[in-house]
């Protein structure tokens, strides 16, 4: 398969977290009624944050390799999950909306275990498996990581941490689904049109500065061979005409943001994110073309679409927005809260 790798512009531990626990979480009634890691890092970071003369918020934390419930205190677990989701390198004001994003998610998720338990997480919060919950690094971790930079890295974030500890976003005084994703393909994309729920502040909303990114738009050359065992695989029982790839795809509806709603793929009508999921694509935002025997599929931006372009975020914050009205902006009509 002629195919050229892709890493996201906002590195490559960014696409593991929402991709799969907004999913999950988007499954609950559109009502949003009921809110919904390694091992515990070694060392307590909680030193470097504000008000020490109080006991540290504890999150429960299950760790699958040992299946022991763990506690870590929410700064370090927060801490852990900027490590793991956005690039150090990035703007201050970008880490700080990133630090409360990835609380939001944790207060989220400790409010559906204590209302709804999961019997696997054995009281737990959520678990270490990025697969499932949110992505996060212990110390050990974020040291492989960032080799010799970590100190630098990790100083940095610790302070944008430091800086927002406590602060959740909350819609209608519930905390919110706080997807995000890498890059978008100039515009976000709605819940509704990923997920299939309308959830009132994940709305489409432009993101000029993500058009300008590294590596914005991709190209996936397959031959006629490769994709067609590709899409058998992955999509049982489908039958493409055989001697005529150029009539594999028909038509396509398409959101205002670029993403592929839905796409006749021989004789089934496939979703862009089923498309994009089988055959590797950055993003749903994709067209393809049949070319000399091979087909070219073009995909801009990188993840779901939905909720904050992690690449959108660090722009704005280098134009001179800060950690709010970057959360303000992507998240409509949310509110921040202090958890103290």
């Amino acid at each position: 398969m002629k195919l050229r790798p892709y890493i996201c512009a906002a590195g490559v531990f960014a696409l593991l977290l929402m991709t799969v626990p907004a999913l999950s979480m988007i499954k609950e009634k559109k009502t949003q009624s009921v809110p919904d890691s390694s091992s515990m890092s070694e060392s307590s970071r909680e030193s470097s944050a504000p008000d020490t003369d109080t006991a540290p918020e504890m999150l429960k934390v299950l760790d699958t390799t040992t299946g022991q419930v763990e506690e870590i205190s929410s700064f370090d677990y927060v801490v852990g999950a900027v490590c793991a989701q956005m690039p150090a390198a990035f703007e201050e004001e970008a880490l700080k909306a990133q630090a409360v994003a990835a609380y939001t998610y944790a207060v989220r998720q400790r409010e559906k275990a204590k209302t709804a338990p999961d019997k696997e997480l054995c009281g737990a919060y959520f678990s270490n498996d990025s697969r499932k919950y949110q992505a996060y690094f212990t110390e050990n971790q974020a040291k492989h990581y960032y080799g010799d930079n970590y100190d630098m890295f990790t100083e940095k974030i610790e302070k944008a941490v430091s800086a927002v500890k406590g602060q959740y976003l909350t819609y209608e005084d519930e905390p919110i689904i706080a997807a995000f994703h890498p890059l978008s393909s100039g515009k976000t994309e709605s819940a509704e049109n990923v997920w299939g729920n309308d959830i009132p502040y994940l709305v489409s909303v432009e993101s000029k500065y993500d058009t300008s990114a590294p590596r914005y738009e991709q190209q996936y050359e397959f031959t006629s061979a490769e994709l067609k065992r590709t899409l058998e695989k992955f999509f049982d029982g489908i039958k493409l005409p055989g001697e005529a790839p150029e009539k594999w795809f028909g038509e396509s509806k398409t959101s205002d943001a670029e993403t592929v709603l839905s796409i006749k793929v021989g004789d089934k009508t496939l979703t862009g994110q089923e498309l994009r999921a089988a055959l590797g694509l950055s993003s749903a935002a994709f067209t393809q073309e049949y070319r000399d025997g091979d087909f070219i599929f073009t995909a801009k931006g990188c993840g779901h679409g939905v909720g904050m372009s992690q690449f959108g975020a660090n722009e704005l914050a280098k134009s001179g927005k800060n950690y709010d009205e970057i959360l303000k902006y992507y998240y409509k009509g949310a509110e921040i809260k202090n958890a103290s």
